[in-house]
């Protein structure tokens, strides 16, 4: 085979399918009977110049995937394969790998550049090829031009794969001294200059010490801001991405060049190609994210002390950065509003502009009025929506009451552009300007409403005739009228849209039927929009809800019924049935929340039920997520009722629970399984043993993703919850893996910030599922049997409060089970309580805590604990 393998590559990627498959099979066959000549026969493959370049290309692509995978499961086994096999064979594939660096290809050195980042992946973190970096570096500047290149892409794929630590700082140092001198103006050669500013956007995670020291910065900083300037497009565009990745790595030390990036990022927003000056935008939008973080975190109060301070760069840069930022809302491109992934000079330009007022708020408002007034009724549409852009773009971040007398004038203003404007661009910026200005500046909260019995009929009149509009101008006012909508939620019991409600319901039905609807995101906004619409609805209107029912249905239906469609049309119709049933799911809350609603809505419940069973029969994930949660919502509305679906419905359950690859329904499918439970109580005791045994199937298989995992255990106490005592024969199951996981939990110091917030969820989850059993066993002869496992439970809560990264949630939950586990166990868990290392200080926090949920939990837990220890 080894002979044969470049035919056999080229006959791969043939145009005949015959011809492609046979070769894939025959590829697949030889890596399943003998790896290692396998991968030898593709590194000798790659490696060899006289090979052509396609079969050098794919065997470069094939022995790259044999070492990493997307899914974490599979690349773990990935990486276990390789690390087992023989020294020589992996010894002889680097060899060829190295050796590949110096080929006349450009393609087969760029492929070699990356399978050696992959084999370092594996193998520096294991301690293994510790002479691949020393190596790399030994000679890079006698090298010739083109193999230079190729090693400075691989030393940039290299910090791309491995984390900072596992590279020693004295080769951090070499690396960066070897991928700044090949940035420098002196490099003659282009392709090597790229190469170098591409592998410094990769290194500046390994820079930190080097970015401690103020020689080695300016250094740095000085040979990116000149590679800014470079004659080649490709190396500005690179250089300012390296800005960018600075300004939020390294935001703390920007201060001394801030003056000069601001002249180079103008200049090149000003004259440079697109590509470049985008990034040069995406730097001030970079640094007002990280500003944005740091004064949400410190809420704007700096003492001396403080530990990040905000250099306010924003603030000190406005005069000159809102006037550049204005002149690109003007270079729009005329189909901008079709193309869904559009990006362009006056988005980025709008979009920096609205983080710049997030940033500084009100200072913003003066510095944009005067371009708005001067372009708003211009003859060119460029200036009209360019001023229209600059509004919407500055409504979140200024106070309410700056913005607010400016919005009473523009209003009617802008409601006349959204029917009367010639222009598609001009309408489509103004109807999201008005979404922004419902979303930011209407609600209970605001003081001075902006929406009045006098002006509510023009809004709702415009909104609805503008739905009649182009597709991408009608989802903007589907967006506006949601936003309309979502504002007079807390309004009390009668709605300023009770008059309108009927027609609003009409129009945005009929959108959904629009020929065009499927442009635009049309027909999904208008559902999200009638869902909105409803769910903040008063029960003035619930009539009309119910009416909405069978009509929701029907609709529902349809889609069931469509025969032999194309994969495209099945596509589409999958998404539809998607909407209908979150639809459904919206309006069975809503009517399932009162009583009387409630009653008029039951007659249609058997049938929503037959059609939700019917839905499961078609295989399609996102739907079954939909579907799951509308028969939660079922469940909740129709209480022990809802036992009579159980024969039915109990094997799409089980199905949902066994669904490992689209892990977002299994979640969402165990979120249901609690909300059955709460309607079931006891009679769901008949599908226990299955569900439980899926549960902890699933708990123990590591191919599921770890964020199904916390609900799971939450769902141990839902299940304890409804059946009480009969958990009981699933305790020595059960509580195993719960104090496996929690001493897994317990102990996170160094961890990062996303694995702390992953702690806090499964910590939560655990902590439920133990309150859950406690509270179902209580007042049962069998709690004797809970008692062995209440000095780990305790054991657990002392560990977490002594970490102190709890966060509110975790630790209302937990002094909850302190309570729980006294009001359960009485006398037995007395002596425990007090003989737990930190019980009283937790309850003392606890009971002093600004949070009320936490200290009424607290207080509920002293009481009990109170009565443990007096019995």
């Amino acid at each position: 085979m080894a002979t044969e393998v470049t035919q056999v590559l080229l006959n791969a990627q043939a145009v005949d399918g015959a011809v492609r498959k046979h070769a894939e099979e025959s590829l697949k066959q030889f890596q399943e009977q003998n790896l290692p000549t396998f991968l030898l026969s593709l590194a000798g493959e790659l490696a060899n110049n006289e090979k052509p370049v396609d079969s050098r290309k794919l065997a470069g692509l094939i022995l790259k995937n044999a070492l990493d995978a997307k899914e974490q499961h599979r690349k773990f086994e990935l990486v276990q394969r390789w690390l087992s096999l023989d020294v020589g064979v992996k010894n002889q594939i680097k060899t060829c790998l190295l050796q590949t660096l110096s080929s006349p290809v450009p393609d087969a050195r760029s492929t070699a550049s990356q399978v050696i980042a992959k084999v370092a992946g594996i193998e520096l973190p294991q301690r293994q090829w510790p002479e691949l970096i020393g190596s790399l570096l030994s000679s890079i500047h006698q090298l010739p031009g083109h193999v230079k290149q190729a090693t400075l892409e691989t030393l940039g794929y290299l910090c791309e794969e491995v984390s900072p630590d596992v590279v020693d700082q004295d080769h951090v140092n070499k690396i960066l001294t070897a991928v700044v001198q090949g940035m420098n103006a002196t490099e003659g050669n282009n392709d090597v200059r790229l190469a170098a500013t591409r592998a410094l956007y990769n290194a500046l995670g390994f820079a930190q010490a080097n970015f401690s020291n103020d020689m080695e910065r300016d250094y740095i900083m000085r040979v990116v801001c000149e590679a800014t300037l470079s004659p080649e497009v490709k190396i500005r565009q690179a250089a300012f991405e390296c800005l960018v990745s600075i300004s939020s790595s390294y935001y703390e030390k920007l201060s001394p060049y801030i003056q000069d990036i601001f002249t180079i990022t103008a200049k090149a927003v000003r004259e440079d190609e697109e590509p470049v000056a985008l990034q040069a935008i995406e730097f001030w939008s970079s640094i007002c994210d990280e500003e944005i973080d740091i004064l949400e975190e410190y809420g704007g109060d700096f003492t001396g002390d403080s530990e990040i301070p905000c250099f306010y760069f924003i603030k000190q840069a406005l005069p000159a950065l809102v006037p550049m930022l204005l002149e690109t809302l003007l270079k729009q491109e005329e189909d901008q509003d079709q193309d869904d992934g559009a990006w362009n000079l006056a988005m980025a330009g709008g979009t920096c502009l609205g983080l710049v007022a997030r940033t500084v708020g009100d200072d913003v408002v003066p510095l944009i009025m005067p371009f708005i007034e001067e372009n708003i009724t211009k003859p060119d549409w460029r200036q009209r929506e360019g001023a229209t852009y600059a509004f919407g773009s500055i409504l979140e971040g200024p106070s309410p009451d700056k913005l607010t007398p400016i919005v009473n004038v523009a209003l009617n203003f802008m409601l006349t552009a959204l029917t009367q404007d010639p222009n598609s661009h001009v309408k489509d910026t103004t109807a999201w300007t008005l979404g922004r200005i419902f979303e930011f500046l209407h609600g209970s909260t605001i003081e001075t409403p902006i929406i009045t019995q006098a002006n509510c009929q023009q809004i709702i009149t415009v909104l609805l005739q503008s739905m009649k509009d182009a597709p991408n101008v009608a989802e903007k006012a589907c967006g506006a009228l949601y936003f309309l909508a979502q504002g007079f939620e807390d309004v009390g019991p009668s709605s300023p849209l009770t008059p309108y409600f009927q027609e609003i319901v009409h129009s945005l039905l009929t959108v959904t039927h629009r020929e065009d609807a499927g442009e635009s995101r049309l027909r999904t906004a208008a559902y999200e929009t009638l869902n909105e619409v409803v769910r903040c609805s008063t029960d003035e209107t619930a009539p009309i809800v119910v009416q909405l029912v069978p009509v929701i249905m029907t609709e529902l239906l349809h889609t069931l019924e469509a025969q032999k469609l194309s994969s495209e049309e099945r596509e589409k119709q999958n998404e539809l049935q998607g909407l209908l049933c979150g639809c459904l799911q919206v309006i069975i809350q809503k009517l399932g929340s009162s009583e009387p609603n409630k009653h008029a809505f039951m007659q249609y419940v058997d049938g929503i039920m037959n059609l939700f069973l019917r839905v499961f029969a078609c295989r399609s994930a996102t739907v079954h997520e939909e579907a799951m949660l509308a028969i939660g919502a079922l469940a909740y509305a129709t209480g022990p009722d809802f036992a009579k679906y159980m024969p039915e419905f109990y094997k799409y359950l089980e199905m949902g629970l066994q669904n490992f690859e689209e892990y977002q329904v299994c979640a969402v499918t165990v979120g249901v399984v609690g909300d059955i439970c709460r309607a079931l109580e006891d009679k769901i005791l008949p599908y226990c043993d299955g569900i439980m045994t899926q549960l902890l199937k699933d708990l123990s298989s590591n191919q599921l993703h770890r964020s199904v995992k916390p609900p799971i255990f939450s769902c141990f106490g839902d299940i304890a919850l409804a059946i009480g005592e009969n958990f009981e024969k699933y305790l020595i199951y059960a509580m195993p893996m719960l104090q496996g996981a929690a001493e897994l939990s317990a102990h996170t110091s160094g961890a990062d910030e996303e694995m702390t917030e992953y702690t806090n969820l499964l910590r939560n989850g655990i902590l439920e599922a133990y309150s859950g059993i406690f509270q179902g066993f209580k007042n049962s002869p069998k709690t004797q049997s809970l008692i062995p496992y209440a000095p780990h439970i305790l054991q657990f809560l002392d560990t977490i409060y002594m970490e102190k990264d709890m966060d509110d949630l975790v630790m209302k939950t937990a002094i909850g089970v302190l309570g729980d586990l006294a009001d359960t166990l009485g006398s037995n868990a007395g002596s425990l309580i007090q003989q737990s290392l930190s019980s009283k200080e937790f309850l003392n926090e606890c009971l002093s805590s600004d949070d009320h949920l936490i200290k009424e939990s607290a207080e509920w837990a002293k009481l009990a604990i109170s009565r443990a220890i007096s019995v």
